[in-house]
């Protein structure tokens, strides 16, 4: 949920024109200016690809204790060391797991995060994962010590 929240808050600040392609008999069309992370089109490539990007985390266990996490720790794109990272070759089929997960939870709750992202709905992990799907207990991001 992270990959979905981080694009589509970077999608807000653009819009997209949308509205019929049909042409009036004056020549004119009925498009209007809608925000890019409310088009049909952009959630759907979104949730296309989202699955796609996770081998850009690792497994970590917590200090202490038992918790094991995935967390992110490839620079997305247009970060500055961007460029330099993806000159490197990471192989390893730990994301595997998480990959799979990913592709169910897209495919038993799209309607879910659909409906989270058109209601703009902030820390959509924790939502998603504990109130629609019943996933977690607790937060999915746990405060960092």
């Amino acid at each position: 949920m992270d990959e979905v929240e981080h694009d589509v808050t970077k999608a807000r600040r653009r819009t997209v024109e949308a509205g019929p392609f049909r042409v009036r008999p004056d020549g004119t069309q009925e498009r209007r200016k809608i925000p890019l992370h409310r088009s049909e089109a952009f959630l759907t490539d979104l949730l296309e690809e989202v699955c796609e990007r996770m081998s850009a985390y690792k497994l970590e266990s917590g200090a202490g204790t038992q918790a094991r996490t995935f967390k992110r720790f490839a620079p997305r794109k247009g970060e500055d060391i961007y460029q330099d990272f993806h000159k490197f070759y990471v192989f390893s089929d730990a994301y595997l797991p998480l990959r799979a997960a990913c592709d169910t939870v897209l495919e038993e709750f799209e309607e879910e995060i659909l409906a989270l992202v058109a209601q703009g709905a902030r820390g959509m992990a924790d939502t998603l994962c504990g109130e629609k799907a019943g996933l977690c207990e607790g937060p999915a991001h746990p405060a960092e010590s």
